[in-house]
């Protein structure tokens, strides 16, 4: 094997941040490889798809770092704590907490809730005193007012991502807005239903916010007198400059936040990305009119088909995903030139989508724009189809006609399709178009029909997954699921 250098084993690890598997191997082929790949590790060890609270050996790194004393208290109290000495200083390579996760592991060596803040206190000292600089915070569950901290705003203030939630008191944030002025990504739950200040405060001080989302978590049949969004679409409205990842998702707004809203979403033009549930008609009338150039992702739940024709026209050509769910739709009046109208707006105006959801009824003219999108749209590497039928028993064949346009006209980049259960193909046609799909890459289809598990059909595409290759996977998913291609 040749020898390369540390940077250049750097390079190629750090492309590797999101495989942890392919990471951790490498750690066991030399020592140069080890060195290089443990700091990469370890810049956000949280952020691995493992049960944490099952790993002993992270509860063992951290008590390591803890000061003689406290682990002579600990253990007096029955603790476990680790006396093993450590290859590398794993923490002073950490630029992330997640406190949740670190929760978890701490209690691996103690049930009792003061140990457990004890340790957590410790956690949140020693990683200050490190003075690495910290990049992502993850504070969802905090119960340690960190910026109080001996020399945490040093180390706070380098902070550029941040995830909470509007349970926690507004004294926190008020200590972080004072100190952390240069977040570019924030994320809030929203799971109380009265208002949060601090959290507003937290928004109104940023100098380079790019990246917010607010998501509503809770039951939508409580209500309070105190108004949730007020203060903090006030706060996003001076941030409107920089913001380019918008994701606002409301549970329940007035007419006064329908006003906020109405003279907020068209100031945000440098949007890359557009993720919003419907608020009401008004909204719907108000984004008609607004104008993303940039626009590259646009996901949008419970929204009308000629509202989204009418954006993707006013965008400029720079749409890569167009998801939208569309469960209410077909009770629209004019649904079938709506879609027509959508599908034809796509191809026109969106040559570089990649993943795409539509829904449309199985006419001619329909098949026609579709097969027409398919030519134009060459990028297009995932698409959700969700078939309106109003006669059940013409499915199969209406089911038929679209897997022959997909073969006929659908690049080699199509690697996913989804449908829904009205979208039922007989063993003959599902044969078939495996065989027509073979010669081009494994394909991965994901469905909301248990027809599909039966033992006839489960038989017939393991051949063509294990013996062939054509398959990829195929999958039943509930009807929610399939719209989430995250």
């Amino acid at each position: 094997m040749p020898e390369f250098n540390r940077d250049i084993l750097f390079l190629i690890f750090e492309e590797l941040q999101e495989d942890s598997k392919s990471l951790f191997s490498c750690l066991m082929i030399n020592r140069l490889w080890c060195e290089t790949v443990v700091p990469i590790l370890w810049k956000d060890p949280w952020r691995y798809n493992i049960k944490y609270a099952n790993k002993n050996f992270l509860y063992s790194i951290i008590t390591s770092y803890l000061s003689n004393d406290i682990k002579e208290f600990l253990t007096r109290e029955g603790t476990q704590i680790s006396n093993q000495s450590l290859t590398f200083d794993y923490l002073s390579f950490c630029k992330s907490i997640n406190v949740n996760i670190i929760n978890n592991i701490i209690s691996i060596g103690t049930a009792s809730t003061f140990k457990q803040f004890l340790l957590q206190q410790e956690f949140y000292n020693i990683m200050i005193r490190k003075r690495s600089e910290l990049k992502c915070l993850n504070m969802i569950s905090l119960k340690h007012q960190i910026f109080n901290f001996p020399d945490a705003k040093a180390y706070l203030e380098t902070l550029c991502e941040l995830k909470c939630d509007t349970s926690i008191e507004s004294s926190y944030f008020y200590g972080l807005a004072f100190i952390c002025q240069n977040i570019q990504r924030l994320t809030i739950i929203n799971n109380v239903v009265k208002a949060n200040y601090g959290v507003a405060k937290l928004i109104e001080v940023q100098r380079n916010l790019k990246y917010f989302e607010w998501e509503d978590d809770f039951d939508e049949d409580y209500f309070t007198e105190e108004d949730p969004y007020e203060k903090v679409l006030l706060a996003l409205e001076k941030n409107v400059d920089n913001i380019n990842h918008l994701k606002i998702i409301l549970s329940y707004v007035e007419d006064f936040e329908h006003i906020l809203l109405m003279k907020l979403f068209p100031k945000f033009h440098k949007l890359k990305t557009l993720i919003i549930e419907d608020f009401n008609f008004i909204i719907q009338e108000q984004l008609k009119t607004s104008v993303y150039r940039d626009l590259e992702v646009l996901e949008l739940f419970y929204i009308s088909l000629d509202v989204v024709s009418i954006m993707i026209e006013n965008s400029g050509g720079h749409l890569r995903e167009i998801l939208l769910e569309y469960d209410y739709l077909f009770e629209e009046d004019n649904f079938n030139e709506d879609s027509l109208i959508l599908i034809r707006k796509i191809h026109e105006h969106c040559p570089l989508v990649e993943r795409l959801s539509l829904a449309f009824s199985p006419s001619e003219q329909h098949f026609t724009e579709f097969e027409k999108l398919l030519k134009v749209c060459r990028k297009l590497k995932s698409l959700l189809i969700i078939p309106y039928f109003k006669e059940f028993k013409k499915n199969y064949e209406y089911g038929e006609e679209l897997l022959k346009i997909i073969i006929r006209s659908s690049s080699t980049n199509l690697r996913e399709i989804r449908f829904f259960e009205q979208f039922i193909l007989t063993l003959k046609t599902l044969e078939e178009f495996f065989e027509n799909w073979r010669g081009r890459p494994a394909l991965t289809i994901f469905t909301s029909n248990p027809i599909y598990e039966e033992e006839d059909y489960v038989k017939l595409i393991n051949k063509y997954k294990k013996d062939d290759g054509v398959i990829k996977d195929f999958r039943y998913k509930l009807f929610r699921d399939l719209f989430n291609f995250r």
